[in-house]
């Protein structure tokens, strides 16, 4: 009788448990301030530190602060969900400027009181005025569609910047960590210290001197060879040789790196003094040192923007698409480290094409978007000769928005967006050329460009740095004529994108406007570009030539009929990887989107010479700027835009993109191929997205994924026949087909197990 009653007390104490959590779900985490995480991040001398931005307001150290710079910032936050489909349905923010003031009927700056909506991402401030230079305190707190309301959120902390201002994109300063080798090898009197990967950064050495005479001698380099650090790389893969006479006993030293002229003077963008000039390197030799040096007398100061390590994950079955992953995944963060894209070490300089490719990778390796923001709206006003790279402001415009769902970035600059159209180039057909006097000082003017415009379609070109006949630069022999297939391709996207952000705005005059001539293009484009007898695009008007880049550039950007998209994509198999580092980011988007799953995972997990896996087998451990030196004789070894596997593999082989602003709603559309298993974690403003299959090509896939709450997605599975068993959590569901995938959806928040058998 006893033992009957302590069940019923227990199963009546755990339902009383689960109704108490039910009733009472987590309180809101991630909390965002204009698009940051952490905006309390204070450092010092570019390392963090263990003081909140009040406590080091008050004291007399060099800080550098994390600072919200405009009047009216906006909020934002991850709904919590214990439950499946959950949606926020209102919400509550605190403001106030310290702690103790977060009252809920007397936030002493802005009680928001609830407010139904299910917002929970770009909500604008609306109480006092905040001042210049102080720290304020907010939390938020929600109610969801099941009937519960969460708990307060923890304080998120903000500085206000000096000075304050309608609009501005605000960043995280530059950061510091102490990185220690990985191995040390002594060899012939020489010290050979391997810290695992190449880093931006310097050397800080402790070293002991019994007279005060001796000269220690430190090479520092990216490459290896014949076991020793490679003095003659080649190109601009970095090598320098440093010279210190420690002084008598033991101390610290800091092994200085001198400016290089090429990357330091205008236009480059420089080192924070904080930080002090940096190189890449992996590898440090230590000469003409004969006492004792521990692992940890060796520090790198490695530099880079804040990045969380945690936030992304990929693992597949296939080892060398896992380590291609490794290899992109740490190329966003190693490269970041002036805290604007820039186009590796020899220049340091911001182009549209390398911020592209930088903004969709970051996106899909870290839940931050500012760095990418802040190098878009730098590259407004200082844009780069080639005709294609004035056009992509509009598309990095587009997939700003689309990430983050804040448009506030595409108003404020919404005529220089309508201005890169470079629409005041049209003919009456609505081509755009460079050739033509079209192109005069008021248009130059108005994308604020003052130089002359060139088509560059792929870089480099043959017959320059050093490229001979046997080495045709990257172009597949493109023919360059008046009007442009690539151009007119990209003169197509942005036309399209800058019809959407019309209408994202509210301006549907120019909607429809700028949707009129992206359907005149295509038709035009169609009619006299396309080849029917070859059956594909040549490069231009005046040309029967085709090369990859005319055909890649139209499939990826929507222009290739239906009819026509099969001989475009056999074409573009018979041309191999026929494009650079750069191209291969249009030549994958164009596979996965004509649903080439086996070619473009045979693309990505090559292994010969013009392949990622080929960086790796040179010795980079950044993503190269070319496939090879000898593809471009001056390329370098910490180039972003080599990164493309870290955006193609989440939002293509996984299938991870927005299918609304700031994710609002998702596609899941995984195109594995031959691939048998993959795993991956894609962190977004709404919270992370899981995504795992396991597949037995042309007989069954299992797909199981992990929605944010707040934000729903549309599942694709593959299509195997008329015959085949559909589920969702193993009961049998409804499906639509679409090509050759089946289509589940609205399919809400939480945890879901999909399988189709044939």
């Amino acid at each position: 009788m006893n033992t009957l009653r302590i069940t019923l007390l227990l199963a009546i104490f755990l339902c009383i448990c689960k109704e108490t959590t039910a009733q009472n779900p987590p309180a809101p985490t991630g909390l965002t301030v204009n698009l940051l995480t952490s905006p309390e991040k204070v450092l010092l001398n570019g390392y963090s530190v263990n003081l909140t931005p009040q406590e080091a307001l008050s004291r007399n150290e060099m800080f550098q602060f994390t600072e919200i710079n405009t009047k009216n910032p906006l909020f934002g936050w991850i709904v919590p969900s214990e439950t499946n489909n959950t949606m926020q349905t209102a919400y509550q923010i605190l403001v106030a400027d310290s702690k103790d003031k977060l009252v809920p009927d007397s936030a002493n700056l802005w009680n928001s009181g609830k407010v139904v909506s299910s917002k929970s991402t770009n909500i604008a401030y609306e109480g006092k005025p905040f001042k210049p230079g102080r720290v304020y305190y907010w939390v938020v707190k929600t109610w969801d569609n099941h009937g519960r309301e969460s708990s307060f959120s923890n304080v998120s902390v903000f500085k206000t910047s000096n000075t304050l201002t309608e609009y501005a994109t605000d960043r995280y300063p530059i950061q510091k960590q102490d990185e220690y080798p990985t191995k040390i090898t002594n060899r012939d009197s020489i010290r050979i210290v391997d810290f695992g990967k190449a880093a931006f950064g310097r050397l800080r050495i402790n070293l002991y001197s019994e007279t005060g005479t001796d000269t220690v001698v430190f090479h520092l380099g990216e490459a290896f060879r014949d076991d020793r650090i490679d003095c003659n790389p080649g190109g601009t893969v970095r090598y320098s040789r440093h010279t210190l006479v420690p002084e008598k006993g033991r101390n610290t030293y800091i092994v200085t790196i001198p400016p290089d002229a090429r990357n330091t003077r205008h236009p480059a963008i420089l080192v924070p003094p904080y930080i002090g000039e940096v190189t890449p390197f992996r590898y440090c030799e230590i000469e003409n040192y004969k006492h004792t040096l521990q692992d940890r007398d060796i520090v790198r100061e490695t530099v880079f923007y804040p990045f969380k390590e945690e936030e992304s994950h990929f693992h597949s079955s296939d080892t060398i698409l896992n380590q291609i992953w490794d290899l992109s995944k740490y190329s966003i963060k190693a490269t970041s480290f002036l805290g604007i894209y820039v186009d590796g070490d020899r220049e340091r300089i911001p182009y549209e094409a390398d911020a592209l490719i930088n903004q969709l990778s970051h996106y899909c390796v870290a839940r931050e978007y500012n760095i990418a923001r802040y190098t878009h709206e730098y590259l407004i006003h200082k844009p780069n000769w080639p005709t294609e790279w004035i056009l992509q402001s509009v598309l990095i415009a587009w997939e700003d928005y689309l990430y983050t769902g804040d448009s506030r970035s595409l108003s404020y600059f919404y005529d220089d967006l309508k201005a890169k159209t470079l629409s005041s180039l049209a003919d009456k057909r609505g081509f755009i050329s460079t050739k033509t006097d079209k192109v005069t000082p008021d248009i130059l003017k108005s994308i604020h460009f003052d130089g002359q415009l060139r088509d560059i379609v792929d870089w480099p070109h043959t017959g320059i740095l050093g490229l001979e006949k046997e080495e045709g630069g990257e172009t597949d022999g493109f023919i360059f004529t008046d009007i442009n297939t690539v151009v007119n391709a990209y003169h197509y996207r942005a036309l399209t994108l800058m019809a959407q952000i019309a209408h994202a705005l509210g301006k549907e005059k120019d909607h429809s406007i700028y949707l009129e001539k992206a359907v005149s293009l295509k038709r035009v484009f169609n009619e006299e570009l396309f080849d029917k007898k070859q059956g594909c695009y040549v490069d231009g008007i005046g040309t029967t030539h085709a090369s990859l880049h005319a055909n890649m550039f139209s499939l990826a950007f929507g222009l290739v009929e239906e009819k026509n998209i099969e001989s475009v994509r056999r074409f573009i198999r018979s041309r191999g990887m026929a494009c650079s580092v750069y191209g291969a980011q249009f030549l994958l988007e164009a596979l996965y989107n004509a649903n080439d799953a086996d070619y473009g995972l045979q693309l990505l997990t090559s292994t010969g010479e013009r392949s990622w896996y080929n960086m790796i087998r040179k010795g980079s451990t950044i993503t190269m700027e070319a496939w090879d030196n000898k593809y471009k004789p001056n390329q370098d070894w910490n180039h972003a835009w080599g990164a493309v596997p870290a955006n193609i593999i989440p939002r293509k082989l996984m299938g991870i993109e927005p299918l609304e602003a700031g994710f609002e709603k998702i596609r899941i559309k995984p195109q594995p191929g031959t691939l048998e298993f993959a795993e991956v974690k894609h962190p977004t403003l709404r919270g992370d997205i899981l995504v795992k299959f396991t597949n037995v090509p042309e007989e069954s896939f299992q797909l199981e994924v992990e929605i944010p709450a707040n934000t729903t997605a549309d599942v694709y599975l593959p299509y195997f026949s008329k015959q085949q068993r559909v589920q969702i959590n193993y009961q049998p569901t409804r499906y639509q087909r679409k090509e050759n995938f089946t289509v589940i959806e609205n399919i809400g928040s939480g945890k879901w197990t999909f399988t189709v058998v044939r």
